[in-house]
């Protein structure tokens, strides 16, 4: 268990407000079973065991009756609101919820392989930061920019991968920098696709934690299949 002084307190964001339409399931992958447990559980299971983290904000769909069948949603450390219609306002709804803390760490629900030794690489930011950081791993494979032609599509270009690095979760920020910036972001109806980009945006640069590649979020049935495979070899801890 991560109980050392040395961090502060800390609110955690779980964003579990998707519904899996780009999977076709039947319900939502957050809600699938893996080692019997939903992989919700797993992931606040894994933030649980950190002392510092004192609330953990879970963002669910409006229309979600799975979360309250859960014994996860009598845990008091747990706080529930609803999302948006997409994970940047159910981020911003989240954010404006808090009423003060000095740092925020947002994590995917559905990310259930997170280590505790990456979680605490990326805590240490807050002891030599003031914006915060990632977890992230250096792209490895060979990166190709696609035209489409006639719907063939057609590599154009090769990348040069030797500065490219996969954004990963958990992600923490300075809470009230971050809030600037998504409040900011929204103004301008700018796209972002994760909280570190919004930071970017404005000229701030994010520390880069070197994760662990395992740490793969659910975007497939394929993936499904890897981390149930996983799970019965290893323990995420």
């Amino acid at each position: 268990m991560l109980n050392k002084n040395i961090f502060p307190d800390i609110t955690a964001i779980v964003a579990a407000a998707g519904i899996g339409k780009r999977m076709n399931i039947s319900i939502p992958k957050q809600y699938l079973t893996i080692a019997n447990k939903t992989v919700l559980e797993h992931v606040v299971d894994k933030l649980l065991l950190v002392q510092c983290i004192k609330n953990i904000i879970i963002v669910i769909n409006s229309n979600d009756y799975y979360f309250n069948k859960l014994p996860l949603s009598k845990n008091n450390r747990l706080t529930i609101i609803h999302g948006g219609t997409s994970r940047f306002y159910s981020i911003i709804n989240a954010l404006r919820y808090i009423n003060y803390t000095k740092w925020v760490l947002v994590h995917d629900a559905v990310r259930p392989c997170l280590h505790q030794d990456d979680l605490y690489k990326l805590l240490l930011i807050t002891n030599y930061s003031t914006i915060g950081g990632i977890l992230a791993t250096p792209v490895i494979n060979t990166i190709k920019v696609v035209n489409t032609n006639n719907n063939i599509k057609l590599a154009n270009n090769t990348l040069n991968r030797s500065r490219l690095w996969q954004a990963l979760t958990p992600q923490i920020f300075n809470f009230e920098l971050l809030k600037y910036c998504f409040e900011q972001i929204l103004k301008k109806n700018i796209l972002i696709t994760d909280e570190s980009s919004a930071l970017e945006y404005f000229g701030y640069k994010p520390i880069i934690i070197h994760g662990r590649s395992d740490n793969i979020k659910i975007t497939s049935k394929s993936d499904i299949t890897f981390i149930k495979n996983y799970f019965s070899k290893f323990k995420c801890y």
